[in-house]
C-alpha cells in the first residue's frame, strides 16, 4: 500500500455527493487510493449503505473508514468537525442525525423563504416538494443544483455567490443546531476520532485559532485537517504547527463531491494536484487500535 494515495475526506449522494458510496469507491480504486474516509455531512447514510462484499472492493484492498462531518454553529465562518472511524451504530449519534435531517429540512424552507424575498426567485411547486422529500439531509448545494436548472446562474460557485452565502448568514440562527463541544462529544462517544476540518474556513487570524484550539483540544478534540484541497502551502504549514504544538493527529484529504459542485477538486489529488498523501498520522493511529 505504500505507493497508494490516502483521502481522509470525501461525501457521497448521502449528503452533497454526485457519487453512490460503491461509485465513489470504485472511482477511489482507480484513481490508486488505498484508504478512503467516507464523511458525509450530517448523515451516516452513506457508511450504512456500502456493499463491502463488492468484488472489485474486496480485490483491490482498500480500506475503507467509516466516517461523518458535523456542522457546528460559529457566528463567524464555517466549522465543520470530521468524526474519522466512528461507531456508525452508535445510538446516540443516530438519533442526533435523525433530528439534524428534520433541521434540514425546516432551514431549506427558510432559505427558500429568504429568496423569494430578497431575490423573487421561486420554484416549482413539484420541484420543492422533491428537494424537501430527498432520503437524506438537503442543504445548499441542492438549492443552487435547482437554481442552475431555473437559469438564475450557470455553477454551483455563482450560486453561493450571487445568492446562497446572503440567504445563509440572514437565516442562520443558533437554534436547532450543534456547538462544537456537542459536536466533539458525539463522536467521542462514538468512538470516533473528532478532527478539526480545513481549519481555513473558520477565517480566524493565526492568535484566534490557537486560542479556539485550546478550548476545542479540552473539549476532546483529537485531530486538525492540515492537508486539504482549500489550503495553500502557507496555510498548510501554519496547520502542521498547531499540530505539532498541542500533539494533534494529523488528517488530509480533498473534499471531494463530484464534478458538478467542485469541479476543479479530484479524489486523492485535490485541487491540481495539490495533494499526494501516502502516509498520514491519524491512519498510523487507526490502525494501531
Amino acid at each position: 500500500m505504500n505507493n497508494k494515495l490516502i483521502d481522509l475526506h470525501s461525501h457521497t449522494t448521502y449528503s452533497d455527493g454526485e457519487l453512490t458510496p460503491q461509485e465513489l469507491i470504485h472511482l477511489a480504486i482507480d484513481n490508486n487510493i488505498g484508504i478512503l474516509a467516507i464523511t458525509d455531512h450530517d448523515t451516516l447514510g452513506g457508511i450504512k449503505n456500502i456493499d463491502r462484499n463488492d468484488k472489485k472492493i474486496i480485490e483491490s484492498g482498500i480500506q475503507i473508514i467509516d466516517g461523518i462531518e458535523l456542522t457546528a454553529y460559529v457566528q463567524k465562518g464555517l466549522m465543520h468537525i470530521l468524526g474519522l472511524n466512528i461507531d456508525k451504530n452508535n445510538k446516540e449519534l443516530n438519533e442526533q442525525m435523525d433530528r439534524l435531517r428534520n433541521n434540514s429540512i425546516s432551514r431549506m424552507k427558510s432559505y427558500l423563504e429568504q429568496m423569494k424575498k430578497d431575490y423573487n426567485i421561486e420554484f416549482k411547486e413539484e420541484d420543492v416538494n422533491e428537494l424537501l422529500n430527498l432520503p437524506r439531509n438537503i442543504g445548499r448545494p441542492d438549492l443552487a443544483k435547482l437554481c442552475i436548472k431555473y437559469g438564475y446562474v450557470e455553477s454551483v460557485q455563482e450560486a453561493f455567490q450571487k445568492y446562497l452565502v446572503d440567504v445563509y448568514n440572514k437565516t442562520k440562527t443558533t437554534s436547532n443546531r450543534l456547538l462544537y463541544k456537542e459536536c466533539i462529544e458525539l463522536i467521542n462517544k462514538a468512538n470516533g476520532i473528532p478532527v478539526l476540518a480545513h481549519p481555513k474556513s473558520l477565517e480566524l487570524n493565526e492568535e484566534e485559532l490557537d486560542e479556539l484550539l485550546q478550548d476545542m483540544i479540552k473539549c476532546g478534540l483529537k485531530g486538525i485537517e492540515v492537508y486539504h484541497s482549500s489550503h495553500t502551502k502557507e496555510e498548510r504549514e501554519l496547520f502542521l504547527k498547531f499540530a505539532n504544538k498541542y500533539n494533534l493527529l494529523i488528517s488530509g484529504g480533498s473534499d471531494y463531491h463530484g464534478p458538478i459542485t467542485k469541479p476543479h477538486i479530484s479524489i486523492g489529488t485535490g485541487d491540481n494536484n495539490n495533494l499526494n498523501i501516502k502516509e498520514i498520522s491519524l491512519v498510523n493511529y487507526i490502525n494501531k487500535i
